[in-house]
C-alpha cells in the first residue's frame, strides 16, 4: 500500500522522510516536490487548510497508476496542557475544523450548525489504536484553526467547545476534506512543538518536536505499511 504523507513545511517533510534511513527520490510537481522512499510519498504541502487541501487534491490526482490508500497529515503543532505536554505526540481521533462557521451573538456557530458542510472527520478507529500503541502517541480529537491561538481566553474558549481536544495545527481538516474526496482512509498524527494559549516563542521547542516526529514515523512505518482498509 502506497502512503502519502502532508506536511506544511519542507523541515517537517525532512523530519517525516529521515525516518526511513535514506535513499529518498525526488519527483516534481507543479509548485512541489514529493520526496519518495519506499512506500511513502512525503510533500510539504503548504501552510493552512486550504493549501493542505489543494495540494492533497493534486497529488492524490496524480497518483495513477499507483493509488494510494492512505494520507496522512503529519507535522507539529500546539498541545492543550497539560494533556499533551511539550515534546508528546498526539494522534487523531478526531479532525476538527475549530473555525468554520459563524460568529452570532450567542458565540461561535460550526458550519454544520448553519445547516450545511461538515466540521469534522474521523481517521479509522483501528488504525488511530495501533498508531497509539506503537508511538505513545495520545489519541485524541486534533483542532485545525486558521489563525494559530495567541491568549489564554482562545484556548479556553477552544477548550470548552471542544472538550477533549488535543492539539492544535493548521492543515489536517484541509488534508482530510481532499482525502474524502479521492476515498482515501486519512490519519493525522502530531508533535507538540508548543503551548496552546499565550504566544511564547522562547519556550517553544521546535527541535525537540521534529525529533519526535522522526522517531514516531520510525514506530508508525510499519504499523502503516501492514495495515489494510478492512481492518476494524
Amino acid at each position: 500500500m502506497r502512503v502519502l504523507v502532508v506536511t506544511a513545511v519542507p523541515v517537517e517533510r525532512d523530519a517525516v522522510t529521515r525516518a526511513f534511513g535514506g535513499g529518498t527520490e525526488v519527483l516534481a510537481l507543479p509548485g512541489a516536490e514529493l520526496h519518495r522512499t519506499g512506500a511513502f510519498d512525503v510533500l510539504a504541502g503548504g501552510v493552512g487548510p486550504a493549501a493542505a487541501a489543494a495540494s492533497t487534491a493534486f497529488a492524490l490526482a496524480s497518483a495513477a497508476p499507483s493509488p494510494y490508500g492512505l494520507v496522512v497529515s503529519a507535522g507539529i503543532g500546539g498541545g492543550f496542557a497539560p494533556a499533551a505536554p511539550l515534546g508528546s505526540l498526539v494522534v487523531a481521533s478526531a479532525i476538527v475544523a475549530a473555525d468554520l462557521g459563524a460568529e452570532t451573538p450567542e458565540g461561535f456557530a460550526p458550519v454544520t450548525a448553519l445547516g450545511f458542510g461538515r466540521d469534522r472527520f474521523t481517521p479509522p478507529p483501528a488504525l488511530v489504536r495501533e498508531v497509539a500503541s506503537a508511538t505513545g502517541a495520545a489519541p485524541g480529537p486534533v483542532l485545525t484553526v486558521s489563525t494559530v491561538t495567541g491568549t489564554a481566553e482562545r484556548a479556553a474558549a477552544l477548550r470548552a467547545a471542544h472538550p477533549g481536544a488535543l492539539a492544535e495545527a493548521m492543515e489536517g481538516f484541509g488534508v482530510a476534506e481532499a482525502a474524502e474526496r479521492a476515498g482515501v482512509p486519512v490519519l493525522e498524527l502530531r508533535a507538540v512543538s508548543n503551548a496552546v494559549g499565550p504566544r511564547d516563542r522562547a519556550a517553544w521547542r521546535i527541535g525537540d518536536a521534529l525529533a519526535a516526529l522522526t522517531e514516531a514515523f520510525g514506530k508508525t512505518a510499519p504499523v502503516l505499511e501492514g495495515w489494510h482498509r478492512h481492518d476494524h
